[in-house]
């Protein structure tokens, strides 16, 4: 549900209406008919405060690396940002608040589980959830693919901390609320706004360490933009994501463990033997290129696979897509941190290596 706010024209005008017209002055409605007020929607908003550099804190206000991420909480954020009364009805709970390398399976399940929960709710219109950037990506892909609705889900973070000159965190969560509370953000899966940008949560990227314009699709372009205030979309997001995967959380308490190998020149075979000895459910490579490993990382491979434990190769590169294999399974455009999240969800479900890779080529 909606709440519903009245934009009032002016009481000096109402009086001014001759008695010829059949209005009575006193009566509100007729003055309201007459006068065409508008009756304005707001939507109700939920944000989820993780932590990460939009909640941080620094001893200097120039200072904008060497800060305490998670410092502030949730209500401190949408108190500095008043403006966002104008837009949504706000409310805010705080699930986490750790710098975004520290967000582990855990968190990922308590998140998405909330997010469903409230997004089944008639008075839930949309989500925010503030983040930090380092892994931003991949949580937002986690709920891409684990949200149960066609609600906007948006994920938003900060390269600034909140008290540095010009921090960001301000306007992102400004445009972040107005994307989540729009009724063109529907069925787009999760989003991810940060620097007037809206990105699709499997296509968007982290790509420099420290600038505000961090955050790129470099390969396949933005979904949209907020420019003068209006939201902006050119780009659909085609691949199925949110309630057209099979992928349901609710009950889980773990996820499977995936592990990420660096592929490189001289690259030994321990590595992956080390995986498969600590309990690695599914291995996910960055290759070099097209997902490419040395003879020696690919006759160990073989052998992994053979342990029934799934191997996916996707690219260190960045941008491309992995074409499909014999030894392996190609990770497509996804890159390895987020053919991590799909291989995790993907082993929830079934170890048929034949259906992984239907949902790589899917998702």
């Amino acid at each position: 549900m909606m709440k519903k706010r009245v934009v009032a024209l002016g009481l000096a005008f109402s009086l001014a209406i001759p008695a010829s017209t059949g209005f009575a002055a006193s009566s509100t409605s007729s003055v309201q008919d007459l006068l065409g007020m508008q009756e304005e929607s707001l939507p109700n908003v939920k944000i989820l405060a993780t932590g990460g550099t939009i909640a941080g804190s620094a001893a200097s206000n120039t200072a904008t690396t060497g800060y305490t991420a998670g410092a502030i909480g949730v209500e401190t954020l949408i108190d500095a940002v008043p403006e966002l009364t104008d837009i949504a009805t706000i409310s805010g709970e705080q699930i986490a608040n750790v710098g975004s390398p520290n967000i582990d399976t855990d968190v990922l399940l308590t998140l998405a589980k909330r997010v469903n929960v409230l997004l089944a709710q008639d008075d839930t219109d949309g989500i925010v959830i503030t983040h930090g950037t380092d892994t931003l990506e991949e949580t937002a892909f986690f709920l891409h693919m684990t949200v149960k609705s066609d609600k906007p889900v948006v994920v938003v973070g900060a390269m600034r901390p909140a008290t540095a000159i010009s921090a960001d965190g301000p306007m992102n969560l400004y445009n972040a609320v107005k994307v989540a509370g729009a009724e063109k953000s529907v069925g787009k899966g999760v989003l991810v706004v940060l620097n007037d940008r809206i990105g699709s949560a499997r296509m968007i990227s982290k790509t420099n360490t420290t600038m505000l314009d961090t955050f790129q699709s470099e390969e396949y372009g933005f979904l949209g933009a907020i420019a003068g205030g209006e939201i902006h979309y050119y780009q659909e997001m085609l691949r199925k994501h949110t309630t057209e995967t099979p992928f349901d959380v609710s009950e889980l308490t773990e996820l499977p463990q995936v592990d990420i190998l660096y592929g490189y020149q001289n690259m030994p075979s321990y590595l992956f033997e080390a995986a498969a000895a600590n309990g690695a459910d599914g291995i996910v490579t960055a290759g070099s290129g097209n997902g490419s490993l040395s003879s020696i990382g690919s006759e160990v491979v073989k052998k992994v696979i053979e342990k029934g434990i799934p191997v996916v190769r996707a690219s260190r590169v960045g941008n491309g897509i992995v074409t499909e294999t014999s030894n392996g399974i190609a990770a497509d455009s996804l890159n390895p941190q987020k053919a991590r999240i799909l291989l995790m969800l993907a082993l929830t479900e079934t170890d048929d290596p034949e259906v992984i890779e239907q949902y790589f080529n899917e998702f």
